[in-house]
């Protein structure tokens, strides 16, 4: 009787630490770097992208200064043009006092891996 009362416990306690280690983990905590691939609009008032996957929007900030100089040598004749881009950055909670309180998150763009006007074939040409 007492093996299985000591089955059982640790058999509830292994449960209880798996569901505590897997919590979600779909949004990276801020400190984490992730590589997001999607569409990227740049004008006046928006800076915008759309992840290609599951089609959230964020804001952008550009803590590199590199992303918003690449959109700007593609030598566009409109704003908010989208292009696809590969960037490293991280995801970070949006401040709801300022313009980017329209979007749940804010990618902070540390690295631009890539830039084009051609959008890929696939889920970011819908």
């Amino acid at each position: 009787m007492q093996t299985n009362k000591l089955f059982f416990i640790v058999t509830l306690f292994s449960i209880i630490l798996l569901a505590c280690n897997s919590a979600d983990k779909s949004t990276p905590n801020k400190n984490e770097f992730v590589i997001a691939k999607g569409l990227y609009s740049f004008g006046p008032e928006v800076k915008s992208f759309t992840d290609c996957e599951d089609g959230r929007d964020f804001w952008v900030a550009d803590s590199a200064k590199t992303l918003e100089l690449a959109y700007n040598d593609l030598g566009f004749e409109k704003p908010y043009t989208p292009v696809y881009v590969e960037v490293e950055c991280r995801i970070v909670k949006s401040d709801t006092n300022t313009v980017t309180g329209n979007y749940d998150s804010t990618m902070v763009v540390t690295k631009l891996l890539k830039i084009s006007k051609q959008i890929p074939e696939g889920p970011c040409s819908q």
